[in-house]
């Protein structure tokens, strides 16, 4: 797995030693010797990783995270601090200021790369969605309010076999305002997870670790789960089953005996950063969803039924109606351009109404809508197109004092199997035209002969 290293040390025999150990890894490497100068090239260079090591004169380790964390162009940027202090404070500090994690020095080399496979499959996951979350914003597209800050309502699970254990991680994070679920043996906590929606899972390994790992393994192969922080807590001598667990998905990791701050620091920066991703994922749902939707009256758009019938016309018959409203800028000349959108707004709910959950109703243009019926037999489609009719005509449209008489014209194509999109669409065109010809406010059915004939392109 390439990817791009920043390291940041103030002795150049270190930031060598590690160069040396990242390149022989096939990383991409880049050095900064000072705070400031590794915030200039965070920014310019933007790295997947950062190396930081915490006691630097001027600028410290602490500072720089913080600094990183604050800026949008980095604050998603994974920071490994590198220590030689092992005070329990000085790292829940780090944690504190946004360090996604702590190496020791010296470095073990082991130790370093199982965290950085784990960090970069992470960052690779949420930069897909940012990536795509930020294409939405320049198109135009808002995105969602903030994520919340702090951790209160968050959902986690504590697995161990000791229940005096247990009982104290639970403390610790219901401090934080988590809710917390206690489980003794993994395939229950495995079946928990499972049915409920979660934000943290705290595996706490036994002597052996076998069932631990194969359900953390378990739960980065299930949809439901995948996405899941997995926190483990190990023995100091259970490095070997730390690593494996990390290669298995395993998201962080805290030593026995479990500091409650640590914890507590961890497991709120794993929380957070799921609820990050969730709201890269919900941002771009909504961008999909505001991309395929008409603003005016929350129908489908003209792109979203056109690729619907191309889809469905590849498996079944369809039934396409092209509906127009009839002299619809008499409206917008008596009544203004407000009261003309708060016709189609009307008719568009109208329509819908008188609709299956399985049809697609779209506005296709200017004043025009579109129906497609999967599989709709001649006779139930002309009664479709029929009870659209006169639910439009039935009854006037109110707007404000006004009481509109509004009536609609359809063209009805039933197109058969693999029957080319356009083809159809140009066939319910022609029979529209006939209806508008015909006098209006009627329903007209494409002939054979319409299916050759030229698309006209929608009006408005």
């Amino acid at each position: 797995m390439t990817a791009r290293i920043l390291v940041v040390d103030d002795i150049p025999a270190n930031l060598r030693l590690l160069e040396a150990k990242l390149l022989a890894e096939y990383y991409q490497v880049a050095l900064a010797s000072s705070g400031p100068e590794a915030l200039a090239m965070a920014e310019r260079w933007a790295p997947d990783v950062i190396l930081l090591d915490v006691m630097m004169p001027g600028m410290d380790g602490y500072e720089v995270c913080r600094r990183l964390k604050a800026e949008d162009r980095t604050a998603h940027l994974p920071v490994v601090m590198v220590t030689a202090l092992i005070d329990q404070a000085e790292r829940v500090r780090g944690l504190e200021a946004g360090a996604d994690d702590f190496l020791s020095k010296p470095v073990d080399d082991a130790t370093m790369f199982a965290r950085l496979r784990a960090l970069l499959r992470m960052k690779q996951v949420q930069d897909a969605w940012r990536q795509r979350s930020e294409t939405a914003r320049e198109l135009g597209i808002e995105p969602p309010a903030a994520p919340r800050a702090g951790t209160g309502g968050a959902r986690a699970l504590v697995l161990s076999d000791s229940a005096e254990e247990r009982a104290m991680i639970a403390a610790a994070l219901a401090a934080d305002g988590m809710a917390v679920r206690q489980e003794a043996e993994a395939e229950s906590a495995r079946q928990a997870l499972a049915d409920s929606a979660f934000d943290l899972a705290v595996l706490c390994l036994p002597a052996e670790g076998g069932e631990v790992l194969r359900l953390a393994s378990r739960l980065r192969a299930d949809t439901a789960t995948r996405d899941l922080p997995v926190l483990l807590a190990a023995d100091p001598e259970q490095r070997g089953l730390v690593l494996r667990g990390f290669d298995l998905g395993a998201s962080d990791h805290v030593l026995r005996p479990v500091d409650a701050n640590e914890l507590r620091a961890r497991a709120r920066n794993q929380v957070r950063r799921k609820w990050y991703q969730e709201r890269l994922r919900n941002d771009l749902d909504r961008s999909l969803e505001l991309a395929v939707t008409d603003p005016l009256t929350g129908l489908r758009n003209r792109r979203y039924v056109i690729r619907h019938l191309e889809t469905l016309l590849r498996g079944a018959d369809a039934g396409v109606m092209l509906l127009d409203v009839d002299r619809f800028k008499s409206i917008n000349d008596r009544h203004g351009h407000a009261a003309g959108d708060a016709a189609l707004r009307e008719v568009a709910a109208r329509l819908k109404a008188h609709l299956r959950a399985a049809d697609v109703l779209a506005r296709y243009g200017g004043e025009e809508f579109m129906v497609v019926l999967s599989g709709a037999a001649s006779e139930y489609a002309a009664a479709v197109a029929e009870r659209l009719r006169h639910a439009i005509g039935g009854e006037p449209i109110a707007l404000g004092a006004a009481r509109l008489s509004v009536t609609i014209s359809i063209g009805l194509a039933l197109a058969p199997l693999a029957c080319p999109a356009e083809a159809a669409i140009g066939a319910a065109d022609a029979a529209l035209y006939r209806a508008k010809a015909a006098g209006r406010d009627r329903v007209e059915v494409a002939q054979p002969g319409d299916f050759g004939g030229p698309l006209r392109p929608p009006e408005g």
